[in-house]
């Protein structure tokens, strides 16, 4: 069958007044297949379009989109319709999901209200110098009114949860006040999970939104349009300022971003809205926007931390106990001028008061399994016990020992302890008294005397012959 271009060829060719000989030659087809389209031309037939076929998936678009929203692959989606029953072999999902995610270039234009909505992103400008002569990765933050589309800018050197915060309190302050949204790319920094139903938020971010008093809108997957208007301005901005520029440092960048984000960002005529925005914000969006709150977010730094074995997390130099389950795993943290919160799963799992230094520890006992939460004194006095339970000679033998070997009786003691798996306690204790007898202490002894017997022999060898004997 002739593909729509070639059956547009003939017609023009024909039109032109060539003969159907003429035409043949000319596109190289068969005279015959020439006749037949100039035959359906003459009776007014134009070019037979294909008419679209349903497909079993369709009636179920709608769940798809969805499936697609919270950032399931082709084969998740083919197993959440299985599940429901929806048919649909795994290469028609595949296609089906693979032609909506082409249909990016339809969308209906999101007009809002002045003050209503503030769209933020980061943008990578490259490496710069900082204040040190140093060569950084450096990022710019862009916050736009989405009405009068007036920009803030700020050069950052990362994009952490922290400074994400931090550039949101000076683009407040620099526009007097608060829109009633703000809406956000699906940053690691600001969002954690890209569901624009069930979003998870970071909980210092949430917690900074709540302070504020503005709503958080996250950006919808396959939706460019949500945040085009920040995308055009990170775009305006690596184009129209970083380009072509250079900066002695740092301190030298942000003189210049702010003096480009006055003079000349703010004061232009707006490629879309025909409008000056610094006009616009002044005369009908300032007015509108919520008053910053009298106190400033007591700003608390977050991360995650691993448990090591020894029920401790490592920040800013210092330790801090987790209780003993949580080893090996990964918490996260809540880190104020003045305490410390560590969550595991959104539940809060320890609480201490915030180290001042460097070295020191904040170790909470409970945290510990209960055979590790006594005190060396408590320790003993329970191994005390347990040889004196034994028999009289056992419990001299302990406090021999432990004479002896004040930091390391521990091995030696279990060892002797481990003997009533084999022996009654009689034997284990007449084996004790003829080690004191011969003022030898060493588990390995003790041992050998239950092994070989000797514990009922006289007690009239020297002390060589006993450690040559039992060794």
């Amino acid at each position: 069958m002739l593909g729509k271009s070639m059956y547009t060829t003939i017609q023009t060719l024909w039109k032109k007044g060539l003969n159907k000989s003429e035409i043949s030659r000319a596109t190289k087809h068969d005279w015959k297949t020439i006749s037949k389209v100039i035959n359906k031309l003459e009776t007014g037939q134009s070019w037979p379009e294909k008419k679209p076929h349903p497909c079993l998936l369709d009636p179920h678009k709608e769940k798809i989109l969805e499936l697609i929203e919270k950032g399931l692959s082709a084969v998740r989606i083919h197993e959440e319709l299985a599940a429901l029953g929806i048919p649909g072999a795994y290469p028609t999902v595949k296609r089906y999901v693979g032609n909506i995610k082409k249909r990016k270039n339809i969308f209906t234009r999101i007009h809002t209200k002045p003050g209503e909505e503030a769209q933020v992103d980061f943008g990578y400008a490259g490496y710069t110098l900082d204040d040190t002569g140093k060569r950084r990765k450096t990022w710019v933050f862009n916050m736009k009114m989405s009405y009068s589309r007036l920009d803030f800018y700020k050069k950052v050197y990362n994009q952490r949860v922290e400074t994400f915060i931090e550039c949101h309190l000076d683009a407040f302050k620099y526009f007097g006040g608060v829109p009633e949204y703000v809406r956000i790319d699906n940053l690691k920094a600001a969002i954690l999970n890209a569901n624009f139903y069930e979003p998870v938020y970071q909980r210092l971010y949430k917690n900074f939104a709540d302070h504020y008093g503005f709503q958080i809108v996250p950006c919808r997957t396959y939706h460019p349009n949500d945040k085009g208007k920040v995308e055009s301005g990170i775009k305006y901005v690596k184009g129209n300022f970083f380009a072509g520029r250079t900066f002695a440092n740092g301190t030298d960048l942000d003189r210049q971003l702010y003096n480009w984000q006055e003079t000349t960002c703010n004061v232009r005529i707006h490629g879309t809205t025909r409008k000056i925005p610094r006009e616009v914000f002044e005369s009908e969006e300032k007015s509108r926007l919520r008053r910053l709150p009298m106190e400033d977010f007591k700003m608390i730094e977050g991360g995650s931390r691993k448990v090591y074995h020894d029920c401790h997390i490592f920040i800013k130099r210092n330790y801090y106990s987790v209780p003993f389950e949580y080893i090996g795993k990964k918490v996260e943290i809540e880190l104020s001028k003045t305490l410390l919160r560590v969550y595991h799963n959104n539940k809060e799992i320890a609480l201490h008061p915030r180290l001042l230094g460097e070295g020191l520890f904040s170790t909470i006992k409970s945290h510990y399994p209960k055979y590790k939460m006594h005190s060396d004194t408590e320790h003993q006095e329970i191994y005390q016990v347990k040889m004196s339970d034994i028999g009289n000679y056992a419990e001299q033998l302990f406090l021999a020992i432990v004479e002896r070997q004040p930091k390391d009786w521990g091995r030696s003691i279990r060892g002797i302890l481990s003997l009533l798996k084999q022996y009654p306690k009689d034997i284990v204790n007449l084996a004790c008294k003829r080690a004191l007898a011969f003022k030898v202490y060493k588990y390995q002894i003790v041992k050998n005397i239950c092994a070989n017997g000797s514990y009922v022999l006289p007690l009239e060898f020297t002390v060589e012959e006993v450690e040559h004997e039992y060794a």
